[in-house]
Protein backbone atom coordinates (compact mmCIF):
# COMPACT_ATOMS: atom_id res chain seq x y z
CA UNK A 1 0.00 0.00 0.00
CA UNK A 2 1.52 3.54 -0.99
CA UNK A 3 -1.45 5.74 0.88
CA UNK A 4 -1.66 6.52 4.58
CA UNK A 5 -2.65 3.80 6.76
CA UNK A 6 -4.88 4.56 9.93
CA UNK A 7 -5.84 1.59 12.82
CA UNK A 8 -8.32 2.35 14.93
CA UNK A 9 -9.01 0.97 18.59
CA UNK A 10 -12.83 2.46 18.08
CA UNK A 11 -15.07 5.60 17.48
CA UNK A 12 -15.50 4.66 13.39
CA UNK A 13 -17.79 6.93 11.71
CA UNK A 14 -18.15 9.18 15.73
CA UNK A 15 -17.28 12.79 15.80
CA UNK A 16 -14.22 11.94 18.06
CA UNK A 17 -12.91 10.60 14.84
CA UNK A 18 -13.68 13.98 12.78
CA UNK A 19 -9.84 14.67 13.20
CA UNK A 20 -8.07 11.80 12.21
CA UNK A 21 -10.65 11.22 8.96
CA UNK A 22 -10.20 15.12 8.18
CA UNK A 23 -6.18 14.41 8.14
CA UNK A 24 -6.56 11.35 5.71
CA UNK A 25 -8.84 13.04 3.61
CA UNK A 26 -6.48 16.29 3.33
CA UNK A 27 -3.23 13.92 2.68
CA UNK A 28 -4.57 11.86 0.11
CA UNK A 29 -6.63 14.61 -1.98
CA UNK A 30 -5.35 17.60 -4.41
CA UNK A 31 -6.76 20.24 -6.71
CA UNK A 32 -10.04 20.96 -4.29
CA UNK A 33 -11.76 18.20 -5.80
CA UNK A 34 -14.34 16.37 -3.62
CA UNK A 35 -13.03 13.20 -2.55
CA UNK A 36 -14.31 9.79 -3.27
CA UNK A 37 -14.94 7.34 0.52
CA UNK A 38 -15.97 3.66 0.07
CA UNK A 39 -17.50 2.28 3.47
CA UNK A 40 -17.68 -1.44 4.08
CA UNK A 41 -19.91 -3.14 6.99
CA UNK A 42 -18.63 -6.48 5.98
CA UNK A 43 -17.10 -7.32 9.60
CA UNK A 44 -20.97 -6.95 10.32
CA UNK A 45 -21.98 -9.20 7.64
CA UNK A 46 -23.30 -12.04 10.69
CA UNK A 47 -24.99 -9.79 12.39
CA UNK A 48 -28.55 -9.60 10.10
CA UNK A 49 -29.55 -6.45 8.32
CA UNK A 50 -30.38 -4.24 10.95
CA UNK A 51 -26.70 -4.17 11.82
CA UNK A 52 -25.16 -4.13 8.53
CA UNK A 53 -27.62 -1.17 7.56
CA UNK A 54 -26.57 0.46 10.77
CA UNK A 55 -23.05 0.71 9.55
CA UNK A 56 -23.61 2.25 6.09
CA UNK A 57 -26.28 4.75 7.14
CA UNK A 58 -23.66 5.58 9.97
CA UNK A 59 -20.97 5.79 7.35
CA UNK A 60 -22.33 7.73 4.93
CA UNK A 61 -23.91 10.38 7.47
CA UNK A 62 -20.32 11.29 9.18
CA UNK A 63 -18.53 11.31 5.82
CA UNK A 64 -20.73 13.75 4.22
CA UNK A 65 -20.44 15.82 7.14
CA UNK A 66 -16.68 16.19 6.20
CA UNK A 67 -18.00 17.20 2.29
CA UNK A 68 -17.58 13.75 0.69
CA UNK A 69 -19.12 11.70 -2.03
CA UNK A 70 -19.63 8.16 0.17
CA UNK A 71 -20.57 5.10 -0.66
CA UNK A 72 -21.43 2.82 2.13
CA UNK A 73 -21.18 -1.02 -0.07
CA UNK A 74 -23.44 -4.16 0.12
CA UNK A 75 -20.36 -6.66 0.07
CA UNK A 76 -21.32 -8.75 3.34
CA UNK A 77 -20.91 -12.33 2.03
CA UNK A 78 -18.31 -13.77 -0.39
CA UNK A 79 -20.68 -13.80 -3.29
CA UNK A 80 -21.21 -10.22 -2.94
CA UNK A 81 -16.94 -9.36 -2.53
CA UNK A 82 -16.84 -11.20 -6.27
CA UNK A 83 -19.60 -9.19 -7.98
CA UNK A 84 -17.80 -7.38 -10.32
CA UNK A 85 -20.24 -4.38 -9.99
CA UNK A 86 -18.28 -2.94 -6.87
CA UNK A 87 -14.54 -3.02 -8.04
CA UNK A 88 -15.00 -0.28 -10.42
CA UNK A 89 -16.33 2.38 -7.29
CA UNK A 90 -13.50 0.91 -4.80
CA UNK A 91 -10.92 1.22 -7.30
CA UNK A 92 -11.49 5.07 -7.96
CA UNK A 93 -11.71 5.55 -4.16
CA UNK A 94 -9.46 7.97 -1.85
CA UNK A 95 -10.19 6.43 1.50
CA UNK A 96 -11.15 2.87 1.88
CA UNK A 97 -13.23 2.03 5.39
CA UNK A 98 -13.71 -0.68 7.07
CA UNK A 99 -15.64 -0.70 10.39
CA UNK A 100 -16.33 -2.94 13.01
CA UNK A 101 -17.78 -6.55 13.95
CA UNK A 102 -15.87 -10.09 13.55
CA UNK A 103 -12.32 -10.09 12.25
CA UNK A 104 -12.21 -13.77 11.37
CA UNK A 105 -15.94 -13.53 8.86
CA UNK A 106 -13.94 -10.27 7.49
CA UNK A 107 -10.87 -11.75 6.73
CA UNK A 108 -12.17 -14.98 4.99
CA UNK A 109 -14.55 -13.01 3.46
CA UNK A 110 -12.34 -10.74 1.45
CA UNK A 111 -9.51 -13.05 1.22
CA UNK A 112 -8.90 -13.99 -2.87
CA UNK A 113 -12.03 -12.15 -3.45
CA UNK A 114 -12.54 -9.30 -6.33
CA UNK A 115 -13.37 -6.63 -4.14
CA UNK A 116 -9.74 -7.00 -2.14
CA UNK A 117 -8.07 -7.02 -5.18
CA UNK A 118 -9.55 -3.63 -6.49
CA UNK A 119 -8.89 -1.92 -2.39
CA UNK A 120 -4.97 -2.91 -3.66
CA UNK A 121 -5.41 -1.44 -6.66
CA UNK A 122 -6.66 1.97 -4.68
CA UNK A 123 -4.31 1.88 -2.04
CA UNK A 124 -1.63 0.98 -4.59
CA UNK A 125 -2.34 4.43 -6.47
CA UNK A 126 -1.79 6.32 -2.82
CA UNK A 127 -6.23 5.81 -1.92
CA UNK A 128 -6.00 6.23 1.93
CA UNK A 129 -6.88 2.76 4.12
CA UNK A 130 -8.92 2.57 7.20
CA UNK A 131 -10.03 0.16 9.69
CA UNK A 132 -11.22 0.02 13.20
CA UNK A 133 -11.99 -2.36 15.77
CA UNK A 134 -11.92 -5.87 13.08
CA UNK A 135 -11.41 -3.55 10.10
CA UNK A 136 -7.92 -2.94 12.31
CA UNK A 137 -7.45 -6.72 13.40
CA UNK A 138 -7.72 -8.28 10.07
CA UNK A 139 -4.78 -6.23 8.39
CA UNK A 140 -2.01 -7.45 11.20
CA UNK A 141 -0.17 -10.17 11.05
CA UNK A 142 -2.08 -12.72 12.70
CA UNK A 143 -5.72 -12.53 14.04
CA UNK A 144 -5.47 -12.75 17.62
CA UNK A 145 -8.34 -14.07 19.75
CA UNK A 146 -9.93 -11.37 21.93
CA UNK A 147 -12.43 -13.63 23.84
CA UNK A 148 -10.21 -15.89 24.75
CA UNK A 149 -7.46 -13.51 25.33
CA UNK A 150 -5.59 -15.57 23.12
CA UNK A 151 -2.49 -15.14 20.39
CA UNK A 152 -4.03 -17.64 17.71
CA UNK A 153 -1.07 -17.89 14.94
CA UNK A 154 -3.98 -17.44 12.42
CA UNK A 155 -2.39 -15.62 9.44
CA UNK A 156 -4.00 -12.36 8.44
CA UNK A 157 -3.31 -9.75 5.72
CA UNK A 158 0.52 -8.47 7.31
CA UNK A 159 -0.24 -5.23 6.15
CA UNK A 160 2.06 -5.03 9.65
CA UNK A 161 3.86 -7.91 9.10
CA UNK A 162 4.39 -9.81 12.46
CA UNK A 163 1.57 -7.95 14.30
CA UNK A 164 -0.97 -9.17 16.58
CA UNK A 165 -3.77 -6.08 16.46
CA UNK A 166 -5.83 -5.76 19.60
CA UNK A 167 -8.45 -2.99 19.57
CA UNK A 168 -10.29 -1.70 22.46
CA UNK A 169 -6.64 -2.04 24.61
CA UNK A 170 -8.40 0.44 27.48
CA UNK A 171 -10.30 -2.09 28.72
CA UNK A 172 -8.15 -4.75 28.52
CA UNK A 173 -5.83 -2.77 30.35
CA UNK A 174 -8.39 -1.93 33.11
CA UNK A 175 -7.46 -5.56 34.53
CA UNK A 176 -3.31 -4.38 33.72
CA UNK A 177 -2.31 -6.40 36.78
CA UNK A 178 -3.63 -9.47 34.62
CA UNK A 179 -3.53 -8.08 31.09
CA UNK A 180 -0.01 -7.46 30.49
CA UNK A 181 1.60 -10.49 32.02
CA UNK A 182 -0.95 -13.25 30.55
CA UNK A 183 -0.05 -11.21 26.81
CA UNK A 184 3.35 -10.51 26.88
CA UNK A 185 4.84 -14.43 27.76
CA UNK A 186 2.31 -15.45 24.91
CA UNK A 187 4.33 -13.12 22.20
CA UNK A 188 6.44 -15.19 20.29
CA UNK A 189 10.63 -13.74 19.48
CA UNK A 190 10.20 -11.52 16.60
CA UNK A 191 6.50 -10.35 16.89
CA UNK A 192 4.43 -8.27 18.69
CA UNK A 193 1.08 -6.99 19.92
CA UNK A 194 -0.15 -3.46 19.16
CA UNK A 195 -3.03 -1.97 21.50
CA UNK A 196 -5.44 0.25 20.24
CA UNK A 197 -7.13 2.02 22.95
CA UNK A 198 -10.67 3.28 22.05
CA UNK A 199 -11.04 6.63 20.39
CA UNK A 200 -7.74 6.49 18.96
CA UNK A 201 -5.94 6.12 15.97
CA UNK A 202 -2.29 4.71 14.47
CA UNK A 203 -1.88 6.49 11.35
CA UNK A 204 1.30 6.22 9.19
CA UNK A 205 2.52 4.31 5.87
CA UNK A 206 4.31 0.82 5.54
CA UNK A 207 8.05 1.17 5.88
CA UNK A 208 7.41 4.60 7.29
CA UNK A 209 6.93 6.89 10.71
CA UNK A 210 3.56 6.18 12.64
CA UNK A 211 1.71 9.30 15.02
CA UNK A 212 -0.84 8.93 17.28
CA UNK A 213 -3.74 10.59 17.00
CA UNK A 214 -7.28 10.70 19.22
CA UNK A 215 -7.57 11.16 23.15
CA UNK A 216 -5.90 7.95 24.70
CA UNK A 217 -2.91 5.81 23.69
CA UNK A 218 -1.01 3.45 21.49
CA UNK A 219 0.87 0.14 23.00
CA UNK A 220 3.65 -1.84 21.44
CA UNK A 221 4.48 -5.09 23.10
CA UNK A 222 6.93 -7.29 22.82
CA UNK A 223 8.44 -10.33 24.62
CA UNK A 224 10.61 -8.13 26.63
CA UNK A 225 9.42 -4.32 26.72
CA UNK A 226 6.20 -2.29 26.74
CA UNK A 227 6.10 0.85 24.77
CA UNK A 228 3.25 3.91 25.57
CA UNK A 229 2.29 5.92 22.92
CA UNK A 230 0.13 9.00 23.68
CA UNK A 231 -1.92 11.49 20.83
CA UNK A 232 0.64 13.76 18.47
CA UNK A 233 3.90 11.13 19.87
CA UNK A 234 5.55 9.13 16.86
CA UNK A 235 5.81 5.59 16.76
CA UNK A 236 8.43 3.50 14.90
CA UNK A 237 7.19 0.09 14.38
CA UNK A 238 8.93 -2.90 15.40
CA UNK A 239 10.70 -4.22 12.00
Amino acid sequence: MNGLIALLGSGEYLPVMNETDSYLLKQTVSNGRTPRVVCFPTAAGMEGDESVNRWKRMGEEHFRTLGTEVTALQITSRAEADDPQFAMIIEQADLIYFSGGSPSYLFETMQGSRAWQAVLTATERGAAFAGCSAGAMFVGGFLPDLRGFRLRQQNAFGLLPKSHIFPHFDRLMAWRGVTLPILQPLIPAGEYALGLDEDTALVGKQGGPWQVMGRQKVYIITKTEIKTYAAGEQVTLPA
